[in-house]
This record gives C-alpha cells, sequence and structure tokens, in this order.
C-alpha cells in the first residue's frame, strides 16, 4: 500500500476497537496503526490487547471481539512501549480520533506508565474534514438524492417543498435495503410511515428532551444534578423539584409532561409521604 500525501514527518494512522466508550473505564482489545511514511511507503503494524476486564455483550456485538479472542492476548501494558516506539515521531490521524481514540490511547499509555508526549504532535480528523467539506444541510440532501441545487434555501416554502423531495427520493432509493435501528436491531427499509417513524424518531418524553425514555422504558431526567434519574423517584424523593421546574424557564410542552408524570404517580396511590 502505497499514499500520496506531502509529508515532512510520519503520519501514523490508527483506530482502536474497545470494551466501551468511556475514556476513564474502557479498555483497548485491538489497535492498528498504519504509519504513512514521507517516502510513499506504508508500514502497518496491528495489536489485540487482554483488557483485563470482560467485554460487554453490545460492544462484542458491534465489533465482534469477544472475551474468548482475547483471553491469550498480552495486556496493553506490555506492548505499550513497543507501540510508543513505532509511533516516536509520528504526527497522529483517524477518523473521529480527536474526541475517542487519541484521548484513550493516551489514557492507555498513562495507565501503563509509558511516556507519550503529545506535544509536538499534530492531529489530522478525517472525520471533521469528512463534515466540513461534506455538509450534512438540507442544500446537500437535495443535492445528493434529487440532483438538483436549492435555489432560496431557508426560505420556508422552498425548504418544505424540498424536504418533501428529499424523503420521496430516499423512499424510492432505499426501500427493500436493510437499515439499523438505534437499538442496532436490523429493520428493513418500507414506504411505510410507522416504520420510516419507528427509524427515526427519538426517545425523548417531552420535545425538548429534558427527559427521555431510557433502556428499561422508564421515563428519566436528561439534564441537571437528576440526569438518568427515574423522573418518578426524583418527584417522590424531592417534591420541591416539580415547583422548580413549573417555575423555570422550561417549555410548556415540558411543564405539561412532568404535570402529567406527576399525577400519573398520585393516580398510582402516592400520597406524598416518603
Amino acid at each position: 500500500m502505497t499514499h500520496q500525501l506531502v509529508l515532512k514527518k510520519p503520519l501514523a494512522f490508527f483506530d482502536l476497537e474497545t470494551t466501551g466508550i468511556n475514556i476513564a473505564k474502557d479498555r483497548i482489545i485491538d489497535i492498528c496503526i498504519a504509519k504513512a511514511l514521507p517516502n510513499g511507503e506504508v508500514v502497518v503494524k496491528t495489536h489485540r490487547v487482554n483488557p483485563g476486564m470482560p467485554i460487554p455483550v453490545e460492544s462484542s456485538m458491534i465489533h465482534g471481539i469477544f472475551d474468548e479472542d482475547v483471553k491469550d492476548a498480552p495486556p496493553f501494558k506490555s506492548v505499550a512501549r513497543t507501540l510508543a516506539q513505532f509511533l516516536e515521531g509520528c504526527d497522529l490521524a483517524g477518523f473521529n480520533c480527536n474526541r475517542f481514540d487519541v484521548p484513550l490511547l493516551v489514557e492507555e499509555f498513562l495507565r501503563a506508565n509509558v511516556d507519550f508526549d503529545m506535544k509536538n504532535r499534530r492531529l489530522v480528523d478525517a472525520q471533521r474534514i469528512f463534515h466540513l467539506m461534506e455538509p450534512r444541510n438540507l442544500s446537500a440532501a437535495y443535492r445528493f438524492y434529487c440532483g438538483k441545487e436549492l435555489l432560496n434555501a431557508h426560505s420556508a416554502e422552498a425548504d418544505t417543498l424540498a424536504t418533501l423531495e428529499v424523503l420521496d427520493a430516499q423512499v424510492q432509493k432505499y426501500v427493500g435495503r436493510m437499515a439499523k435501528d438505534d437499538n442496532g436491531q436490523d429493520v428493513v427499509f418500507q414506504n411505510d410511515v410507522d416504520m420510516l417513524h419507528n427509524l427515526t424518531a427519538n426517545k425523548n418524553v417531552d420535545l425538548a428532551g429534558r427527559m427521555i425514555v431510557n433502556e428499561k422504558g422508564e421515563e428519566v431526567f436528561n439534564f441537571g444534578k437528576h440526569k438518568g434519574l427515574p423522573v418518578l423517584d426524583v418527584l417522590k424523593k424531592e417534591p420541591s423539584f416539580y415547583d422548580w421546574m413549573l417555575k423555570g424557564e422550561f417549555p410548556l410542552d415540558t411543564k405539561r409532561r412532568l404535570t402529567e408524570i406527576r399525577l400519573r404517580m398520585f393516580a398510582n396511590g402516592f400520597n406524598g409521604k416518603k
């Protein structure tokens, strides 16, 4: 493999497969580094490592790596110095690397007591370039799906009619193809509004998303000190939080939905005593 990048020093592309997405808690289980050299050559190294913790099933379902696959692999600490030497003098590149891969890699080096200095390294994120150069807005969608330029963008009528054309073209393009919903389940793309709703709807309880439905089907707060806590539990333990929200600058729809949950709580027998 070769490249045509103009480089003054090696540019190391890398990607991680991990136990999860928490930089502080999760661990690397697979790392590949493709070092692009200034002479056009590419040197590739791949290491599978034992994270020293169980790999959650939901993560394994994404990358296909299970506990059995890493049981005999070395821990990251065993390969850390080799990786650091391979990356010595390199700038770094990846896809969404600035937000996840780079911070997690540095975290792993720190845990292994390996000095991996980032001060003189340039970071190049191909995802950021993708988003900058290929905007994901209505004009771009209209050009991609309909093959036309959107005139009078941001006028209500032009945007409305363009959105209709885009959805009509999307259905024609994707009908019968497989898609994955937010739960990672395969669904067949259909010319059916119920299906389109299920595929695109969010889990908001209120339209502003101050409350959402969690994986257990519970209504939970999605902001502030009670983020992630069931709304019913908060209302029972801290009744004044309801009054604070009703007096606060929250949308009327949020206050309405919160009141509905509170009324349902009393209808189910809660008497206000802790």
